[in-house]
């Protein structure tokens, strides 16, 4: 990796599970060099499986490519020193300990700071270090919950439902991200690094747009509405031949052109749907009759029809149809690599793109070369290895 966008900035890589590894498999992808740091017992998610390959977990392999891995025992001394001639050389370290742990072994950010100024400490956690639930254990379910998320997701009449993918942790990744970017430029006019936090509760605080925004002017507390919008009519899922589609008409005009194209233009200059505020106040019934101008269109016909029409609009497809659609090959979100296959790098750069030559790493994997690249001899690493306490490498 020597033409990425972020070639020349190393990174050490001491998170595990899903947020901070999705940030650094990002900055990876962009050309930094990423040493991932996994303890002695293994980044806990290659175990959460099935499906497994070769001993990890797809949810281990679908965020780790672009790295180098080693196996370091950071409880022990000899494991922190090893760290220690690792950050010498690095510019970021980004880490997800339980509040306290790296201070109560010595590495805390104030050691750390003092010891390399230009570092970049970057932690991602659960809920930050400081205010009532301060240093307190979560997964991105459990955030989903507190931060209200779950509470407007869901059909109307059901109870809270936690969304199907991990978005606050996916969320906080890309956010914690930005955050070292941000860092890494300040520090060309400082000289200096300088500490990082990215928590899932704050990110999942922010993530509540629209509904935050609706009760800052309001007052009002949204509740769950299904797949409907709670400001803009049409928008929303609707049965179609076979198959379900989503439409979204943010405008009156999309409006306009939506009832033309289903033959009944008359619809949307009456007084109770000409308006978004109009049709806000008769969803139902607006609904209804949408649902019986589609029932007899293909999917896929209507929706391409509406989006040429200048009418946002999509077929609901399955993971499958996603990752074998023409558009998603065409814009590079499927990475190959040997027998390695995983979802791209969305962020498009036209001069620096994103490249893909590192497999996720089998455990420890690169132990061995990392030391040496970090100035231990053979007989070292041999002696190291041996030992089988701070360090540990494929046999």
């Amino acid at each position: 990796m020597t033409t990425g966008a972020l070639n020349g900035l190393k990174v050490i890589d001491c998170t595990r599970v899903l947020g901070g590894p999705f940030c650094s498999q990002w900055l990876g992808d962009h050309g930094a060099e990423v040493i991932k740091i996994e303890p002695p017992q293994g980044d806990e998610t290659r175990g959460w499986g099935p499906p497994f390959k070769d001993g990890a977990s797809s949810y281990f392999i679908g965020v780790n490519r672009s790295k180098r891995g080693i196996a370091l025992d950071l409880r022990l001394q000899e494991g922190r020193e090893i760290l220690h001639r690792l950050l010498a050389e690095a510019d970021v370290l980004i880490e997800n300990f339980k509040t306290g742990t790296l201070e109560k072994w010595g590495i805390g950010y104030d050691t750390l700071s003092a010891r390399y100024p230009r570092l970049i400490h970057a932690r991602l956690s659960s809920f930050g270090a400081d205010g009532p639930l301060g240093g307190l254990p979560g997964y991105d379910a459990i955030v989903q919950a507190q931060a209200g998320l779950m509470s407007v997701n869901g059909a109307r009449g059901d109870g809270p439902l936690r969304m199907g993918v991990p978005l606050v942790d996916i969320a906080t990744g890309m956010s914690l991200a930005f955050g070292i970017m941000a860092a890494a430029f300040e520090r060309q006019t400082s000289g200096r690094g300088q500490f990082v936090e990215a928590s899932l509760y704050d990110v999942a605080c922010s993530l509540l747009f629209p509904h935050s925004a609706n009760y800052f002017m309001s007052g009002t507390v949204a509740g769950r509405s299904g797949n409907q919008h709670a400001n803009v009519v049409p928008y929303d899922m609707f049965d179609c031949g076979a198959d379900k589609i989503f439409i979204g008409c943010g405008n009156d005009g999309q409006w306009r052109k939506l009832c033309a194209i289903l033959g009944d233009p008359s619809f949307a200059t009456e007084p109770a749907y000409a308006t978004n505020a109009d049709r806000l106040a008769n969803i139902d019934a607006m609904r209804t009759r949408l649902v019986a101008l589609l029932a007899p269109h293909d999917a896929n016909a209507i929706t391409r029809q509406l989006m040429e029409a200048g009418v946002p609009a999509g077929r609901v497809n399955t993971v499958e149809d996603v990752f074998t659609a023409a558009h998603t090959l065409h814009r590079d979100m499927v990475v190959q690599i040997g027998d390695y296959r995983g979802a791209g790098n969305p962020v498009k750069l036209s001069r620096t793109p994103a490249q893909f030559a590192r497999t996720p790493p089998r455990f420890g994997q690169d132990t061995r070369a990392v030391l040496s690249d970090h100035g231990y001899s053979d007989t070292q690493i041999d002696a190291m290895l041996t030992a089988g306490a701070a360090v540990a490498a494929p046999p």
